[in-house]
């Protein structure tokens, strides 16, 4: 298996009438899903007049995920070319930025989103290529397989292909677009899917928006095992009710989910509403879990296997993770874990060298066959992060240089730490900021925290959201953590702004301080 279309095409003949994928206004079977794919990368061809398919050429969309969107990015894949999704709820500026970095074949769009789009400035070569997806689907659905053109295309394919570009959330100029190719998915996600044993009987919940890789994990591993994935609206969480129906309804067994997610649902009391009582896997990634939260949802589904996923987007979706054995105290840190077979995970110091002893703390490397291709378009980039093994003289051996922060524990269990950008130098202290968000979410009443520190002020600034009194948040501090550590200054915060994808905007605070 070299191609996602490979993995599509064995579910489709192994799986056939079953339910692939569905959202809450339509589903699709594994053979309808292949079918309606040919149909449609048939239609595009018709419709590209002149514009070349093919590797390194992209068909963006700017609409949310769907059943209907799921059959156009598989159409994209029978045309050789990536998908990529514009997040709708960033600036029109970043968006249009985005757009003209990718200069794509089509942009496929819906009716609710196609006003938003028609008022970017685009070239009117661009606004050509924009097509509604429900008269492309339409069309293509009245429109044959073209079974050359399509054979013809395939015969170029090959294992390290562009399959998706995901863009960072950075927060000034043109965000970085990943690359991530056909055969980095396959390797991470036949590996993935067997660690933690899903199969043709699972129901995946997918949370996350299709510009996060999160949902990769989703997409993919309902597609390799025949498990049905279920797509979730965004707004429902904003609704833990309608949520929490959702689950129940679908008699969904495996969440992969964002901590911001998982905190949303505990935090607003959903499970308290209603327990998913099918749920057997609880799989979290992104930032650090709040102990407390977890304990609710441990609480709730004690049953579940709950596991802590952590890797950057760079390396196609995760590189580690560790499964849940034993209860973690408020103020524990939940390590990360072991590495996936198929990567290697070690950690560097300031001058390369490699850190093995226990508390010592160094950056996150990580090697492998799941690496992504780089960043589109942007080759001095990619050279700064993508770079050859410092501890390997002998052959050419790529690794991907995370910018994170890690120790072994005494348990042989790697542990994140930190970012780079996240470690402080204060009243001559090195400080991580992650341990005072950790020692105050342990406190009774605080459901979220998040340190940053003002570096012209020379002030620590916590932000946290919850019950507590600031007060009484301040005086347990005192008790936990010694006085270089202590913030200036505390802010209790009505909900904590998210960027794109899930995670706490440390940007956004920095305007709230």
């Amino acid at each position: 298996m070299t191609n996602i279309l490979d993995m599509l095409e064995r579910a489709a003949d192994k799986y056939g009438d079953k339910t692939a994928y569905s959202d809450p206004d339509k589903e699709i079977s594994f053979s309808d899903l292949m079918l309606s794919a040919r149909r449609t990368a048939s239609c595009m061809l018709k419709k590209a007049d002149g514009q070349a398919f093919g590797p390194g050429t992209a068909v963006a969309f700017y609409m949310e995920k769907s059943v209907d969107a799921l059959i156009v990015m598989f159409a994209s894949m029978y045309l050789g070319s990536f998908y990529s999704f514009i997040d709708i709820r960033q600036t029109k500026n970043r968006a249009e930025s985005i757009l003209s970095v990718l200069d794509p074949v089509f942009i496929i769009t819906d009716d609710a989103n196609s006003e938003a789009l028609n008022a970017f400035e685009l070239s009117s070569d661009t606004e050509s290529r924009i097509l509604n997806i429900g008269k492309l689907l339409k069309e293509a659905g009245e429109t044959g397989v073209d079974e050359d053109a399509l054979l013809k295309r395939r015969s170029g394919f090959f294992d390290k292909m562009p399959l998706y570009v995901n863009f960072t959330s950075g927060s000034t100029g043109v965000p970085k677009g990943v690359v991530v190719g056909h055969a980095s998915v396959i390797g991470f996600i036949s590996e993935f899917t067997s660690v933690f044993g899903i199969t043709s009987e699972d129901v995946i919940a997918n949370q996350a928006p299709f510009d996060f890789d999160v949902s990769v994990k989703d997409i993919y591993s309902g597609l390799y095992t025949g498990a049905r994935t279920a797509l979730i609206p965004r707004e429902y969480f904003s609704n833990p009710s309608v949520l929490m129906d959702y689950l129940a309804d679908n008699r969904v067994t495996t969440l992969i989910w964002a901590v911001s997610a998982m905190c949303f649902v505990s935090i607003m009391n959903g499970l308290e509403y209603k327990t998913p009582d099918t749920v057997k896997r609880v799989m979290f990634s992104g930032e650090l879990m709040p102990v407390k939260q977890l304990n609710k949802w441990r609480k709730f589904i004690p049953d579940a296997m709950y596991v802590n996923l952590y890797g950057p987007t760079e390396i196609t979706c995760n590189c580690t993770y560790h499964i849940l054995n034993r209860e973690y105290e408020k103020d524990e840190v939940i390590p990360i874990g072991i590495p996936f077979k198929n990567e290697k995970v070690f950690l560097l110091d300031e001058n390369d060298n490699k850190v093995e002893s226990p508390g010592t703390e160094g950056e996150i490397c990580v090697s492998g066959s799941c690496l992504a291709l780089g960043y589109y378009k942007e080759p001095e980039k990619t050279a700064e992060v993508f770079v050859q093994n410092p501890l390997n003289t002998r052959f050419i051996e790529q690794i991907y240089r995370t910018g994170d922060l890690g120790k072994y524990g005494e348990d042989g269990l790697l542990y994140y730490t930190s970012r780079k950008d996240f470690q402080i130098k204060h009243m001559g202290q090195r400080i991580e900021l992650n341990d005072i968000d950790v020692s105050a979410m342990s406190v009774d009443g605080v459901s979220r925290a998040v340190s940053i520190y003002d570096d012209k002020r020379k002030k620590i600034i916590l932000f946290y959201t919850g019950e507590t009194d600031k007060d009484v948040l301040a005086e347990s501090l005192h008790k936990k953590l010694p006085p270089f550590m202590l913030p200036s200054k505390t802010v209790k915060l009505e909900e904590m702004p998210l960027n794109k994808n899930g995670k706490i905007d440390r940007k956004a605070l920095e305007g709230l301080k």
